[in-house]
């Protein structure tokens, strides 16, 4: 064979083997991105191969640390790059080698180096595989910052989304209107509070569809459950006359999720709303069609009247005249939240709130010596959520007559003629005919024993599987929620005690 010959096969195996470099360059960073091919290259080239930035810091990392000495040959070649301005440079110290090439990008976009580690004499190819790696790792690099960017987007607007829907349940309804200007669309005046749930690895999906179909309607994740989404939609005269939206009906929501809807309510009314779209995907979770709106239930507070109002203001009145002594310490406005939130939520408010457990628990202690309560006795609990319902914007006045005539205590507003009514409509769904009496039987026993299942199922000699059955029954009869916060159970504790001081003496004549 003659030697041109030779050269010949010689140079087309060695454009042979670069085009299978390149092809395998291209099939790993579609497996893997960046980190993948630069593990690629390592192995390939026999290097260290790695990422920095015009400083030398290290952005992706080799495959294992470099060494002292490794890392200031890095930055020493990285230095002579940027100080000559070239389009690559090589640096040689005690019998190793760094390449360092950058990476091409889009004018304005700092695109970090690459650099390669080796021991001399490198493979002659070497520095022809990293020059053809450089294209494979621009394009994988600028992908990846353009998506971990709009990563950083999306997490800002739905903390941005969390602290409007978290102003809008403690009723701050300006500053949330402040803040949701920033974004699209505006918070309506009047809306319908939708709560959707379903598996927790589809809700950004679900998420991703109503933003395309839910026109004029805030979206927002719960941020207490993980499978819940938020949804406030337009209502009042504004809002399109068809009460059920047409995205409600998607059959790529309908069938994998259930959705509860609430009654139209003022936005200063949010988490009323919130409450009610919550009972109502309890009752949804029992029907086919997968949804179902809040059956209308008189709310005690309001059924009471301004008396309420009286009485729930002298009750809070310690946590209102409450001053904090440090700085750190919650005021009185911050202990209010709180105690709506652990309500609400019961553990899950360190979600809601953004706090540690221990500073939940620190707050609650404070407000348990304020009001002289122990919120572990369901009793109490209705106590301090029945004065945080009377005392929220938009309820009745106080009214204006002589202080003798206001009930001093809670029995005396439970024994008023209308809330006795209010309390026989509670249990009515479960005197219905057909109904088991050991359904209300458990119910009442559950509610006895503060809501505890482990108690109620000692008392009644069953397993506590089976007190759960009978509760999640009554649930579906009753069209609220039980076992998961938020809850009815406070109102049925008032309806049990009223239907109690009843039995015992007679209401008062109207």
């Amino acid at each position: 064979m003659h030697r041109g010959d030779a050269h010949t096969d010689t140079a087309a195996a060695v454009r042979m083997r670069r085009a299978e470099d390149v092809l395998n360059m291209q099939r790993v960073a579609r497996k893997g991105g960046t980190s993948l091919l630069l593990r690629w290259l390592g192995t390939r080239a026999g290097a260290e191969v790695l990422l920095v930035d015009s400083s030398g810091a290290v952005a992706s990392p080799p495959r294992t640390p470099l060494g002292d000495a490794e890392g200031d040959l890095v930055r020493r070649a990285v230095r002579e790059l940027t100080v000559r301005g070239l389009r690559s440079m090589a640096v040689d110290q005690d019998g190793t080698t760094c390449i360092i090439l950058p990476l091409d990008g889009p004018r304005g976009v700092c695109m970090p180096l690459l650099a390669a580690v080796f021991p001399k004499p490198a493979a002659l190819d070497v520095r022809l595989l990293l020059a053809d790696a450089t294209s494979a790792l621009s394009l994988g690099w600028m992908t990846e910052h353009t998506w971990q960017r709009q990563r950083r987007v999306q997490r800002a607007d739905a903390r941005l989304r969390e602290a409007v829907l978290r102003l809008l349940m403690n009723g701050q309804v300006t500053v949330a209107r402040q803040i949701a200007g920033a974004l699209r669309p505006e918070l309506p005046g009047t809306v319908r509070v939708y709560v959707i749930e379903g598996p927790p690895g589809i809700r950004n999906q679900v998420a991703d569809e109503l933003a395309e179909t839910a026109e004029h309607a805030w979206i927002v994740p719960c941020p207490v459950y993980g499978d819940h989404m938020f949804v406030l939609v337009p209502a009042g005269p504004d809002a399109p006359p068809d009460p059920s939206p047409h995205w409600t009906r998607s059959p790529s929501l309908t069938a994998r999720c259930w959705i509860g809807v609430s009654d139209e309510l003022p936005l200063r009314d949010t988490a009323t709303g919130y409450a009610q779209a919550f009972h109502a995907l309890a009752a949804a979770r029992h029907r086919a069609e997968r949804q179902s709106s809040f059956a209308g239930n008189p709310d005690l507070a309001l059924t009471i009247g301004p008396d309420a109002v009286t009485w729930a203001e002298g009750f809070l009145a310690p946590v209102h005249a409450h001053r904090a002594r440090r700085h750190h310490d919650p005021d009185s406005k911050e202990l209010l939240a709180t105690a709506a939130s652990w309500l609400n939520f019961s553990s899950r408010a360190t979600a809601h709130l953004k706090i540690h457990r221990n500073t939940l628990s620190a707050r609650l202690t404070c407000i348990q010596r304020l009001l002289d309560l122990d919120l572990d006795r369901l009793a109490d609990q209705a106590a301090l959520a029945l004065a945080l319902r009377a005392l929220a914007p938009g309820r009745p006045a106080r009214p204006q007559h002589d202080a003798a005539d206001v009930p001093s205590s809670l029995d005396e507003l439970l024994r008023l003629p209308q809330v006795a009514g209010w309390a026989e409509h509670q249990f009515r769904p479960l005197r219905v005919p057909g109904i088991p009496a050991s359904v209300p039987d458990t119910l009442t026993t559950w509610l006895r024993l503060d809501a505890r299942i482990a108690p109620t199922a000692a008392a009644l000699s069953l397993s506590a599987s089976a007190v759960r059955k009978r509760l999640t029954r009554s649930e579906a009869l009753l069209q609220r929620s039980l076992l998961r916060p938020p809850s009815a159970v406070h109102d049925l504790w008032f309806a049990r005690r009223a239907l109690d001081l009843m039995a015992r003496e007679p209401a008062p004549a109207g």
